[in-house]
């Protein structure tokens, strides 16, 4: 295994990561490690197609527009 030395780190990240690893009951080492781990997998997200897809799913009512108005009134009923 391979050792990593990251200098000059924010003591308020410092204060982050090690709350965050003991909500995780994890040592501080494997807690980042974890996250480089997350960071590398991702994938990027094209939001050209991410909003494509969301438009091609998005359903209106039929016979429905809606609009502020509508919305709001929906949201009233909606709290009784």
């Amino acid at each position: 295994m391979a050792t990593l030395t990251i200098k000059n780190i924010p003591e308020p990240l410092v204060r982050r990561l090690k709350q965050q690893a003991a909500a995780q009951h994890r040592s501080l080492n494997f807690q980042v490690i974890s996250y480089l781990e997350q960071m590398t997998q991702s994938v990027p997200v094209d939001a050209d197609t991410l909003l494509a897809r969301a438009r091609a799913i998005r359903q209106t009512p039929k016979g429905m527009k809606l609009t502020d108005r509508l919305l709001n009134e929906l949201k009233v009923v909606g709290r009784s």
